[in-house]
């Protein structure tokens, strides 16, 4: 059984503080060690079996295979198979495979882009693995998973029939390393069926670990191909997909529909008579190719350069073949880009976009208030700030160039990729004035009188969603929701920008999940941390602050903060800094006793000129200090807590209308003069 939510967050924050999760040191995946097996396995001279992916119907899964075929599956090792096995033949090709009889094209196609790609290809795939004198069966690759690198082990026991791999198969019979990646991957996904089906982007993701844009084909941008080329030219993968729902039914055109294919290669060609754009392709069967204008056996061929021809024009039935811009947009639905960095939108390769990802959760009944249709629960989803400064200074932009992408990816709940369900899931964007940015209580009309700006173009059941947006200097709040409220999930929203951006979570609901109890001291670190930013230069949060509040808001007695509890002091705090703020016109972090009064009505409440001066008393810094008669954050933070946590002060009519004998108990409980209400109440 899996951990909950908070737990996985808090393993996942220690994980990340360790450095574990890059791809210089991968998670390891179920918690299997690569050196250390190996190192057994060598030690004792035997050959690996992996227990966790084991070679029996288990890990081929249910749905790709009759009953009578199952029972003659023979797992074997390569060494088992041919006499002189190899992980690799004279380098790794796209066609070195074709796609054995598991509907898993949308894998093949990414392997195909992957080809292209030497250093991204040799951090999925270890080079130095062999069947030579340290071979004991065991093999290893790594996958960029849902915000982290991961490694996973693999024994080399392949699922065949009559000593036929049944899946993906090498045209050389001696080279394994295609049917090695392909069950790696398969272990991830939870079997062999749990691929079955699928698009290339996800696979383009889990190798690269980077952003990925899809381009619609039925509505493509102007300059498509000039896209496409600046594309392959930046080092990114390209796969795409054929339309319709028949999968591998064969079009008289040549093209396999609902197919997943490669982009290979871009080029733009002269005829005598005109320009011509084309784009490659590559079909993961290895074979099957589109029959049209330029294809191998197109007299088109005759109307270019012999030089050309030479370069492009190749006679062979490998899977890959040419065809015009226009006809891939008429035949393909979506054409799926992978990149590191998004530089080649604009193709100014000195513009680096700056990127930066937060793991957030929506919990059903607490964080997960739906789309905006839900006006009276939507202000409830986590929601991050976003301050836009200027561009960067290598960067140049027009006011519609896009200038900012948000990714949205959604967390599986399940370890069988087919059982996943995915959630309808989208964002909005919607820009704030910094001087009135609302504070946690103004939340849900805020969403009332304001449309986004920027948004997800619709909500979809779908691993990811993202959108390309022009957005110009300024303050905004991205609201990442399920369509429907109360669904609980886990996601990672990824921002990149060509400008400076500053972002923090809004309502930190979505921190809160990564805590199951606080105590004083851990109360104390993070606000320091998140609420003072580490500047400490007035002392910070007290530990004897932080225990006061731990009282106030531990309602279970446990002397600690279970997670509701945290959330729901963490949501005061916030709510309370942004009135700090607001009223600290001046910047100093710090406010004149004389603006305290207008605070404390800000948050709603009014008060007199008694408990003013009390107040500033208390809760002043009025020493001979340089930061005499101001008050400071945390002393303001830790003065409304308390004020607040007496019920009759929530009502500020109740406040002007209280008795003396009220008055008097305010006074006690706000400024710790425990000694008069028991004097004169004991």
């Amino acid at each position: 059984m899996s951990p909950p939510g908070a737990c996985t967050n808090i393993l996942n924050a220690r994980s990340k503080a360790k450095g574990i999760g890059t791809i210089s040191n991968p998670e390891r995946f179920l918690n299997q060690d690569f050196q250390q097996l190996k190192q057994y396995c060598l030690t004792k001279a035997v050959r690996y079996i992996d227990e966790m992916f084991p070679p029996d119907r288990r890990s081929i899964g249910p749905g790709i295979l009759s009953a009578a075929d199952i029972k003659r599956v023979v797992w074997l090792r390569p060494i088992k198979m041919v006499p002189s096995p190899s992980f690799s033949v004279d380098g790794m090709s796209r066609f070195d495979f074709g796609q054995g009889v598991i509907g898993n094209c949308w894998f093949l196609a990414s392997i195909g882009a992957l080809t292209f790609q030497r250093p991204i290809l040799e951090q999925v795939v270890p080079l130095d693995q062999s069947f030579d004198e340290e071979y004991c069966g065991l093999f290893h690759f790594r996958f960029w998973r849902f915000g982290k690198w991961i490694d996973v082990i693999i024994d080399d026991k392949l699922p065949t029939i009559n000593g036929r791999l049944l899946f993906v198969q090498s045209k050389t019979p001696n080279e394994f390393w295609p049917a090695l990646l392909e069950k790696a991957y398969a272990k991830v996904c939870g079997s062999y069926s749990d691929m079955n089906a699928g698009s290339p982007a996800e696979a383009l993701v889990d190798f690269t670990g980077g952003v990925h844009i899809c381009v619609q084909l039925s509505d493509p941008p102007l300059a498509l191909w000039e896209l496409m080329f600046r594309a392959g030219k930046s080092k990114s993968l390209m796969g795409c997909g054929t339309q319709g729902t028949s999968a591998n039914r064969v079009l008289s055109n040549g093209l396999v529909q609902g197919h997943a294919y490669t982009v290979t290669g871009v080029k733009q060609v002269n005829t005598c008579i005109c320009r011509v754009n084309l784009v490659r392709l590559w079909n993961p069967w290895g074979q099957g190719e589109w029959n049209g204008d330029w294809s191998d056996e197109s007299r088109l061929w005759n109307t270019v350069s012999s030089e050309d021809r030479e370069m492009c024009h190749h006679m062979q039935n490998d899977g890959e073949f040419w065809m015009a811009l226009e006809d891939f947009c008429r035949f393909f639905a979506d054409l799926d880009i992978c990149c590191l960095c998004p530089d080649f939108l604009d193709g100014s390769s000195s513009c680096h976009w700056r990127s930066s990802c937060y793991e957030g959760r929506w919990v059903a009944g607490i964080t997960a208030g739906g789309c905006i249709n839900n006006i009276e629960s939507f202000w409830t989803n986590p929601q991050y700030r976003v301050k836009v400064d200027k561009l960067l200074s290598e960067c140049s932009s027009s006011d519609n160039d896009k200038t900012m992408l948000v990714s949205l990816m959604q967390k599986p709940d399940k370890r069988n990729r087919r059982l996943v369900q995915n959630l309808h899931i989208g964002f909005s964007v919607f820009e704030v004035m910094s001087h009135i940015f609302p504070s946690y209580t103004q939340l849900s009309s805020f969403f009332q009188g304001n449309t986004p700006v920027g948004q997800s173009k619709t909500y979809v059941n779908a691993r990811e969603v993202m959108e390309l947006m022009a957005l110009k200097p300024g303050e905004y709040l991205i609201v990442p929701s399920t369509f429907n409220p109360n669904e609980t999930a886990s996601y990672l929203l990824t921002i990149l920008s060509k400008a400076e951006t500053h972002v923090h979570s809004q309502l930190t609901r979505t921190e809160a999940q990564g805590y199951d109890e606080v105590d004083a001291e851990q109360l104390q670190k993070l606000l320091n941390e998140r609420i003072l930013n580490g500047d400490l230069k007035s002392g910070g949060f007290s530990t004897d602050a932080c225990r006061s509040m731990v009282a106030l808001m531990d309602t279970s007695v446990t002397g600690k903060l279970n997670q509701r509890e945290f959330l729901r002091l963490w949501r005061k705090i916030l709510a309370l800094k942004d009135i700090f703020v607001r009223t600290d016109d001046s910047n100093t972090g710090t406010l004149p006793l004389n603006k305290l009064r207008n605070a404390v009505e800000a948050t709603g409440n009014r008060l007199n000129d008694d408990l003013l001066n009390l107040m500033a008393l208390r809760y002043g810094s009025t020493s001979g200090s340089p930061d005499s008669g101001v008050i400071t954050l945390e002393n303001f933070i830790s003065l409304m807590l308390r004020w607040e946590s007496m019920n009759p002060l929530t009502n500020p009519i109740k406040l002007q209308e209280s008795s003396g004998a009220w008055n008097l108990v305010i006074i006690c409980h706000v400024f710790k003069l425990q000694w008069v209400y028991l004097y004169m109440y004991g």
